[in-house]
């Protein structure tokens, strides 16, 4: 297929991560735009079509996950290639559920900058091969929320242990763990929103009969 001569929209909530990513791509001589979240990505979209999408999975307001069964369910957008990043969502259900909503790739943080700029440069030269049917909206949701709630209760088991190996630890370690358990607080604070929003939308799914009144 041909590929767009747009620009690479890279969507990273990270603001050093999002300049790295922007810095490395640049240096190779790609036009790059940066986005802090699925949301304002969106909203580039709408101006310019991008050439290829880079996007983290785990963010506020717009995450990867529903930025790409957006763009996938747009005949404007659909054909759009999508690598995911993810330090969060690397285990094998995570990147079959990537790869089903239609993305490309699946690179897991943190990033070796050769095989990225690689797998950029073989997607835009190359093309992609085709790409499966946009996923149903009550598949998508129900595949989504699992996706989270598994998450969810990963984030939480991993709090709980960090918790209890802090009040243990020396104090000249301490540190190092506790940027760890904020880190680790911050991101199940936002699986936690995402969550909430995403059972919002099975309510009405529900009322509309779209799916089956259940959890």
């Amino acid at each position: 297929m041909n590929v767009n001569s747009g620009p690479i929209l890279v969507v990273e909530d990270v603001p050093n991560l999002l300049q790295l990513l922007e810095v490395t791509l640049r240096f190779k001589g790609y036009p790059v735009v940066g986005t802090r979240n699925g949301r304002e990505a969106l909203e580039y979209i709408e101006k310019e079509k991008p050439a290829l999408v880079i996007s983290d999975i785990l963010m506020p307001e717009v995450d990867g996950y529903s930025l790409a069964y957006t763009l996938r369910n747009d005949p404007l957008t659909s054909q759009i290639p999508i690598i995911f990043i993810s330090a969060t969502y690397i285990t094998p259900e995570d990147k079959s559920f990537a790869l089903k909503l239609g993305a490309v790739r699946f690179i897991e943080k943190p990033i070796d900058t050769e095989d990225f700029l690689l797998t950029v440069a073989e997607i835009l030269t190359d093309g992609i091969a085709a790409l499966p049917r946009p996923m149903a909206e009550a598949t998508f949701y129900q595949g989504y929320r699992e996706r989270l709630e598994n998450k969810l209760m990963y984030k939480k088991t991993q709090i709980s242990r960090t918790e209890r190996l802090l009040s243990s630890l020396p104090e000249d370690q301490k540190p190092a763990f506790e940027e760890l358990l904020k880190q680790a607080i911050a991101e199940r604070d936002r699986i936690k929103a995402e969550l909430g929003r995403l059972y919002a939308a099975l309510d009405e799914l529900r009322s509309t009969g779209k799916i089956e009144n259940k959890k």
